[in-house]
């Protein structure tokens, strides 16, 4: 029996490996490769996606559990990189190794589908993923700008 899920809109089905784990399958059997392996435990947030619209640490969910999902990754959000978070992260240059910043970005996209103007108390609440460099302060402005962008695009 085949594992049917959507991975930005194109449909994929497994039938082995079912206990892989999504980030992997992404990388090596999507050849999206935007989602990035960072602690393998799902505490870092660098291998963020969207499942059925709700950010999710793919490092975390086995293929088994996917039948009928939608998945987002970053390659997804946007053809040309032009999506209000990505905009808000390039105007607040918020990378500096860049490492964990798609994670950051599927995080803060999926915050402000539900909360389209977040406090800092709702980011620190939502945005859980870890930057080893420490460009929280970066991150925190660009959500706000992202919200504003978007509120502009709407």
């Amino acid at each position: 029996m085949a594992i049917k899920f959507k991975i930005n809109g194109k449909q994929y089905a497994v039938t082995d490996n079912l206990d892989m784990p999504l980030l992997w399958y992404l990388r090596e059997n999507a050849n999206l490769t935007g989602t990035k392996f960072g602690c393998g435990i799902g505490q870092c947030g660098a291998c963020t996606v969207h499942l059925n619209g709700n950010a999710a640490r793919s490092c975390q969910l086995r293929l088994e559990i996917l039948d009928g999902a939608e998945i987002k990754t970053i390659e997804g959000l946007s053809e040309k990189g032009d999506h209000p978070v990505q905009r808000a992260w390039t105007e607040i240059d918020v990378p500096q190794c860049g490492y964990c910043q798609a994670g950051q970005i599927m995080a803060t996209v999926a915050l402000l589908e539900k909360n389209a103007s977040p406090t800092d108390k709702d980011i620190d609440r939502n945005i859980t993923n870890i930057c080893r460099c420490g460009t929280y302060v970066r991150i925190r402005k660009a959500i706000h700008l992202s919200a504003k962008l978007a509120r502009e695009v709407s």
